[in-house]
């Protein structure tokens, strides 16, 4: 079962009887990313636990946003995952300020979340129940999976989870795959953080039961990013995509 819905045929019939208006000052076709074989490689289609993941569409890719280790200057140590929402970035702590970074999407719950937790455990393809609240707000789409949803290729929590937790209590905050490629590297509406399904394979074939997460706040993003002393660097704000939290989600 997907959580897509399906756009009725006649309004497909009548968009395309309707003719194109002409374009007054036609504007060239937008190029496609030039990716190099590394990238190409890394997202393409994978085998896991008897699923076939999809390749990532090249539209969905570029060199910045693919996985890479990068110059990263932070106290917390070897191991530790740090999230930065509002730059939509991951980070996993290396050795001689280094670490590993992966782009992420990132929801208004995600961003509802700051400070430090750590991650107990994590499951494969994972199941997926919605919300009271989701099911309220919109029955049609989330009532037929009230009672969960079975991990698979469309289930919204993707290939693994990663579970925050603060002290002994779950946070209800996820580091997550997806079925939804074309967020990554976005400011969404919903959901926690999450990342290409073949992103959060690898993340979580390097984390630990007991892993340390830092969630930076939005004064925050940035750091690591360059040497201490230096500024940090501007981060892309737009009120619509990152609407005001109220504080740490406990």
């Amino acid at each position: 079962m997907t959580l897509t819905r399906l756009v009725p045929f006649a309004l497909i019939a009548l968009a395309a009887c309707a003719p194109e208006p002409p374009a007054s000052n036609p504007q060239p076709a937008p190029q496609a990313p030039q990716l190099s074989a590394r990238v190409k490689a890394i997202y393409s289609a994978m085998e896991d636990d008897g699923r076939t993941i999809p390749a990532v569409k090249p539209k969905y890719l570029s060199e910045e946003k693919a996985r890479q280790e990068v110059d990263y200057w932070t106290d917390e140590p070897p191991g530790t995952i740090v999230v930065d929402p509002w730059a939509r970035k991951l980070y996993l702590v290396q050795k001689n300020n280094r670490a590993l970074r992966y782009t992420v999407a990132v929801g208004e719950d995600g961003r509802g979340f700051s400070g430090k937790g750590r991650i107990p455990y994590q499951r494969d393809w994972p199941s997926w129940t919605p919300t009271q609240s989701m099911i309220k707000e919109d029955p049609e789409l989330y009532g037929p999976v009230k009672d969960g949803l079975e991990g698979g290729l469309d289930n919204p929590l993707g290939a693994r989870a990663l579970y925050i937790h603060r002290g002994n209590k779950d946070t209800l905050y996820r580091i997550h795959g997806t079925m939804d490629d074309s967020s990554i590297g976005k400011a969404t509406s919903a959901g926690c953080i999450r990342l290409f399904n073949q992103d959060i394979i690898d993340l979580a074939d390097r984390v630990r039961s007991g892993t340390h997460v830092v969630v930076l706040t939005r004064a925050e993003s940035g750091k690591g990013t360059v040497p201490p002393g230096q500024p940090l660097p501007p981060v892309p704000y737009s009120p619509e995509d990152f609407p005001q939290t109220t504080g740490d989600n406990t």
